[in-house]
């Protein structure tokens, strides 16, 4: 009898292959209450390199980070209207608190527009104080009622920027700026991601923002799923909460805004753009595991060789573990490492040691070959930037490939339920055209430009539609 895959193929059942991964590979759990997540350290570690990685680039941009209450007052919400409107569906509301009933309800975060602009009004005074630039790193609260594991939570962790300019020019420009330079950068150089920047319609905006720019990428299902997004707010937090500054002609005037966030959605993300039916394969460049050294058999010299492989490949820069657990199986750890999608495996046994070499298995491309053992550390920071490399090459021929240019709503239409992404000139397509892909549950992922550049206005010549469903 064959034996069992370890995953549901994806060929065979895709939500299903994503949810066994996100199980075994240990990522993360479902929550006591509906909608929530346990990330497990695994996930969690993933995380923690992400934030690192955004949090420098955000650094650089000159932002600095804040923290921000978790309960706002109902209040603030009503104070710009399509906002609210946005967010009423998913607001969690607190009304209890200390044994009795609240003067005012407490709104748990969605979101921090409303009670930072609180801040932001008595924070600026003057033109002196612009730009002001924050971002911080916390929880929020969308209630949720189709949860999927790191793609739709109740409850889920993420970085919201939000920054105030004296002029309209200098906000675009910082919208632009953390589109490309943070979230673009990040998502290229170290997730691996191919991801398609562009400009979401108006039907598509945030509630409350007069432009809205995305990073789209291609999953392996073909559906598409929103990466992160940049927002221009123009002036309309500014006017609800009176965010204004005295200018250097004297004059009042109000400020100029931007908010733009990532989530922890990004590693579902990861799961479904680089995963195979094997697991995980995690970019080298982001693993906090890039190579493990696992001992075959628990005899002594392999146990010291494996500790002296791992301090040496740490020295040269990698980030290492050493699995020496012989109590456990070697195919089955084997096994478990593959579904983590630790890049590069190490495996010494005692015929290994006798002959002065290493199996070495690359999670990536696939397949093991031996390695002299005082090569490895010379070898390895090489073969982690070629299967970087390669994860970023199949990513983009996997969204070139299922990609048609289309001129009618139905091709369109037709390219999408077959699990691929359709191009169609947006005068072609248009607001109506728009309206009409929600009855075969596509949508209008973003706008760019014929060149692929992203749009400087909706109605450009030359703008192009691209078509998919999505997560």
């Amino acid at each position: 009898m064959a034996k069992a895959p370890v995953l549901t193929p994806r060929a065979v059942d895709f939500p299903r292959w994503y949810q066994d991964l996100i199980a075994k590979a240990e990522l993360a759990d479902n929550g006591p209450v509906r909608g929530t997540m346990v990330i497990r350290p695994y996930g969690y570690g993933l995380w923690e390199r992400m934030q690192a990685e955004m949090d420098a680039r955000i650094k650089e941009t000159g932002t600095q980070n804040a923290y921000f209450p978790l309960l706002i007052p109902q209040s603030y919400l009503a104070r710009e209207a399509d906002h609210v409107e946005g967010f009423a569906p998913e607001l969690a509301v607190v009304t209890h608190g200390g044994g009795k009933e609240l003067e005012e309800p407490a709104v748990v975060r969605p979101t921090s527009e409303m009670i930072v602009n609180e801040y932001f009004a008595k924070w600026v005074q003057s033109y002196r104080d612009l730009p002001l630039l924050i971002n911080q790193w916390a929880n929020v609260v969308r209630w949720e009622l189709r949860p999927r594991l790191f793609l739709r939570t109740t409850e889920f962790l993420w970085q919201e920027g939000h920054t105030a300019h004296a002029t309209y020019e200098d906000a675009r420009d910082f919208a632009a700026r953390i589109h490309r330079r943070v979230y673009e950068d990040f998502m290229v150089n170290v997730l691996a991601m191919d991801v398609v920047p562009g400009r979401k319609t108006v039907k598509e905006r945030f509630a409350g923002a007069v432009n809205t720019l995305t990073l789209e990428g291609m999953m392996g299902d073909g559906k598409a799923l929103q990466m992160a997004t940049s927002h221009e707010l123009g002036q309309n937090f500014a006017k609800a909460f009176n965010t204004s500054y005295l200018s250097k002609d004297g004059t009042q005037e109000l400020v100029w805004q931007t908010s733009w966030g990532s989530t922890t959605r990004m590693i579902g993300a990861l799961v479904m753009m680089h995963g195979d039916d094997s697991g995980l394969r995690v970019p080298p460049r982001l693993a906090q595991i890039q190579a493990v050294v696992l001992a075959i058999k628990g005899d002594e010299a392999v146990l010291a060789k494996v500790h002296e492989v791992g301090d040496r490949l740490r020295a040269a820069g990698i980030r290492v573990h050493v699995d020496d657990r012989t109590d456990t199986p070697f195919g089955r750890r084997a096994v478990d490492w593959e579904l983590k999608g630790v890049p590069v495996r190490v495996e010494i046994g005692p015929r290994d040691l006798a002959d002065g070499t290493a199996m070495l298995a690359r999670r990536i491309p696939g397949g093991k070959e031996p390695v002299a053992l005082d090569a490895l550390a010379g070898l390895l920071p090489a073969i982690l930037e070629e299967d970087q490399a390669l994860l970023l090459r199949q990513a983009r021929e996997r969204r070139e490939s299922r990609t048609a240019d289309v001129s009618t709503l139905g091709e369109a239409v037709e390219v999408a339920t077959a699990g691929g992404w359709a191009r169609i000139p947006w005068a072609d397509l248009g607001p109506e055209g728009e309206n009409a892909l929600a009855e075969h549950a596509a949508t209008v992922r973003c706008l760019v430009a014929a060149d692929g550049s992203v749009p400087e206005a909706e109605d450009a010549p030359g703008n192009v539609a691209v078509v998919a469903r999505a997560y």
